[in-house]
């Protein structure tokens, strides 16, 4: 395939750098024992297209019977993206799913008007040193689907489209750009891929998407001749064309964006939605712990415990 045909590999870059509209910085977050690097929400950007959330999610290296575990806990209003480089997630959650998610693969919970997921590293992996890195992100739902029902896919890698050409490539995980499409079902306009460029490689964004962000996991990349480095998130300019080209030990990066939606969102702990009412009801019914006849079930084969709303949590303000 072509990512675009009038741009030569060798071309010069005919971006210039007003085209970045913002340039985000990770925030470090603590998961349970376990660090993370936020870069949305940020203070400068609540979405990029339908994205709200943006975790990276090592690297790290485990010594013997260490691991994750991020015990059950609710959702509402968005749908949870998972896609490793290295490591594994053992998923349940209160749809009945049990699904092991290994590197290159994607899973795609759809929380809508509620579900209830856990995510541990498993017993096999625990019983030897191990690494874990990849990016988990949270889209907004369009407000009216908000409240449909729940639902989980998991797509193997072979089952994403991989396009490539002078020295870049992208795995499509979500949505679609450059005339292919993932078959995750999306509630909206999306596209998210994962790039690898050698180095010196161009990469072109896609330019029918409304929102479009960059974020460097691996190496570095240049625009307009300016270095951004590994861990930093550019969101750019509607309407631009836009390449980017990679440093001279190569880069990974994430490729995401869409339609936006039609207007920000409230977001309170791990529920998203249009109404600060409707998040204040989960609220409710999370404190409530009804598993047998309230909204929210724990995930069968991990229901012994879950993560309850904590004074501290109790202290969060409502953001929108």
């Amino acid at each position: 395939m072509s990512w675009n045909p009038t741009l030569a590999p060798d071309c010069p870059d005919s971006v210039g750098l007003d085209a970045i509209e913002t340039t985000i910085i990770p925030r470090a977050r603590d998961i349970g024992g376990f660090e993370v690097r936020r870069a949305l929400p940020s203070p400068r950007r609540q979405m990029v297209g339908p994205f709200i959330f943006f975790d990276q999610v090592g690297p790290a290296e485990f010594i013997t019977e260490g691991g994750i575990d991020v015990r059950p806990h609710p959702h509402i209003g968005l749908g949870t993206v998972t896609y490793l480089y290295q490591g594994e997630f053992e998923h349940r959650d209160s749809l009945g799913t049990h699904q092991m998610i290994y590197p290159g693969e994607v899973n795609w919970m759809l929380a809508g008007n509620g579900v209830t997921h856990s995510e541990r590293t498993s017993a096999e992996t625990r019983a030897t040193r191990h690494k874990l890195f990849g990016i988990q992100t949270w889209v907004a739902l369009p407000e009216d689907r908000e409240d449909m029902a729940p639902d989980f896919e998991h797509h193997r890698q072979e089952a994403l489209p991989l396009l490539s050409e002078n020295g870049a490539s992208a795995r499509l995980i979500l949505g679609s750009a450059w005339g292919e499409r993932s078959p995750v079902t999306m509630q909206s306009e999306i596209f998210y891929a994962d790039v690898t460029l050698t180095p010196g490689a161009h990469f072109p964004l896609p330019d029918d998407h409304e929102d479009r962000g960059i974020y460097v996991t691996e190496g570095e990349i240049e625009i307009a001749g300016e270095t951004f480095e590994a861990g930093r998130m550019m969101v750019f300019r509607p309407g631009d064309r836009i390449s980017v080209r990679a440093g001279a030990q190569g880069a990974r990066l994430m490729a995401l964006g869409g339609e936006t939606l039609n207007g920000p969102r409230y977001i309170w702990w791990n529920f998203v939605s249009s109404s600060p009412d409707r998040i204040e009801e989960a609220k409710a019914a999370w404190k409530e712990a009804n598993w047998s006849d309230g909204p929210f079930k724990l995930p069968p084969g991990d229901d012994s415990e879950f993560i309850p709303i904590t004074p501290e949590l109790e202290r969060l303000k409502l953001k929108r």
